[in-house]
């Protein structure tokens, strides 16, 4: 298992957009990927699952996956969350 605790950089006005994007990027990788957040993990390739962990601008979050292709899985995951605009 590769994980990795970043702060998210989202834009203010973001809404649904970033959310379906990181859904759609988690979901190329065959490993399990997950976000937690506080006391909630999500896994990264459910969009009704990402949109009620509801990411904000800074909040930290741990990245993690689990599989053949989990250290891509988590630098793809992490390169978006800290450059989403």
């Amino acid at each position: 298992m590769v994980s990795e605790t970043i702060k998210v950089n989202l834009a203010a006005d973001a809404e649904a957009r970033p959310v379906a994007v990181l859904v759609q990027k988690a979901s190329q990788y065959e490993s399990r990927v997950y976000i937690q957040a506080g006391d909630k993990k999500i896994n990264a390739k459910s969009i009704m699952g990402m949109m009620s962990l509801g990411l904000n601008q800074d909040e930290e979050v741990t990245i993690s996956a689990e599989g053949e292709d989990e250290s891509m899985a988590v630098a793809n995951i992490v390169d978006y969350l800290k450059n989403a605009k």
